[in-house]
């Protein structure tokens, strides 16, 4: 269907606002990074800081082991992603290429699994971690990271297998390559896009996970970066607006640039798993 000029205004002005929507907490975080403290307690403050200031990045390094925190985040982050997709890859292959009743009721529970909230899964994880001895630990966090990216994992690079043409793999058959061979030298290549972009999607949301961190991880030397931002907010709810602005600002960049990156590799997975061959 064809739309006019009108609807398609409608639609532009629609996304605009929609964008700037989205767009309007992170300008005003990266505002307040830079702004000093007169400026943060000015009644009527502005988007450009008038002096600008890097002293609330200073005061924020100063205050809080924020690049030991960064190092928890990444080597929680990391490994999450890494086991996530070495689990996940074989599992989509056998999900995508043999379509009994046993894979599609897996199918369904994946997506069904996605649904349960934080809270309903912190108890029993927190007690398995514990027969396991891994509470409060990186390693314990991991595997939590682990279970809980594994499902959208599984999940986006089944669309990615069923997008391979099940005829290459015959024809290499055909040449004489055995299944393993064939796996190696003819799909895995062809899965390495959407391997890479569910590994940094994993890697994202590992990054800013914040409540199972914030349950399992006690002492402050094992802290990740998103816990540790809350430190600088008083025990009585006041915030240190400028330092913590500045921190949070700094953890966001990651975030941003991987999934400027991915982003058309996480929508083109998205789509090709909505197709049926």
């Amino acid at each position: 269907m064809r739309t006019g000029p009108a609807a398609r205004t409608g639609q532009y002005a629609a996304l605009l606002a929609y964008l700037v929507f989205l767009a309007f907490p992170f300008l005003w975080l990266v505002s307040t990074a830079f702004k000093p403290p007169r400026e943060l307690a000015d009644l009527h403050p502005t988007w450009i800081p008038k002096d600008p200031t890097l002293a609330n990045f200073r005061q924020a390094f100063d205050e809080q082991p924020l690049l030991h925190a960064a190092f928890n985040s990444l080597l929680a982050a990391l490994a999450a992603a890494v086991i996530a997709v070495l689990i996940a890859t074989p599992m989509a292959y056998v999900m995508a290429r043999h379509r009994t009743r046993l894979a599609k009721a897996a199918t369904g529970w994946v997506v069904v699994s996605q649904a349960f909230p934080f809270v309903l899964l912190i108890i029993p994880l927190f007690l398995v971690l514990k027969s396991l001895r891994l509470i409060n630990s990186v390693p314990g966090l991991v595997l939590v990271y682990v279970v809980w990216a594994l499902p959208f994992a599984l999940w986006m690079l089944t669309g990615y297998v069923r997008a391979v043409p099940r005829e290459l793999e015959e024809a290499a058959a055909v040449d004489g390559a055995g299944r393993l061979r064939t796996l190696v030298s003819v799909t895995a290549p062809l899965l390495a896009p959407g391997i890479v972009a569910t590994a940094l999607f994993a890697f994202i949301t590992a990054w800013n996970e914040f409540f199972f961190a914030l349950v399992l991880l006690k002492t402050p030397e094992k802290q990740t970066l998103p816990v540790v931002l809350t430190h600088f907010i008083g025990a009585e709810g006041v915030a240190d607006l400028g330092p913590l602005a500045a921190a949070a600002f700094l953890a966001t960049l990651p975030s941003l640039v991987v999934f400027a990156l991915i982003q058309r590799r996480i929508t083109g997975g998205m789509l090709t798993g909505a197709v049926k061959s």
